[in-house]
C-alpha cells in the first residue's frame, strides 16, 4: 500500500504520483484519469469507464451479426 499526500498546488489540491505507479499504469505528464466511486472507496483508472461500456455493446453486437458483418466485409 502507498501512502500519498495532498499538496497545494494554486488553487487546487492535487497529489503527486510517484514515478514506478506512473510506469505500472502507463502514465505520463498531460494524460487524464478517471475516478469511480466503488463500495469500496474510489478508484482512480486511465481507462474511461464510459468508453468500456460502449465497447462491450460494440462487441456483444459484433458477435451477434457476426455472420453479416464477415459478408459485408468480402
Amino acid at each position: 500500500m502507498t501512502s500519498l499526500k495532498l499538496r497545494q498546488i494554486g488553487n487546487s489540491v492535487g497529489v503527486v504520483l510517484p514515478k514506478d505507479i506512473l510506469s505500472d499504469m502507463k502514465l505520463a505528464a498531460g494524460d487524464s484519469v478517471h475516478i469511480i466511486k466503488t463500495a469500496e472507496g474510489y478508484r482512480i483508472t486511465p481507462y474511461d469507464p464510459e468508453f468500456e461500456e460502449q465497447m462491450e455493446a460494440a462487441r456483444e453486437t459484433m458477435k451477434h451479426y457476426r455472420n453479416a458483418l464477415r459478408e459485408l466485409a468480402k
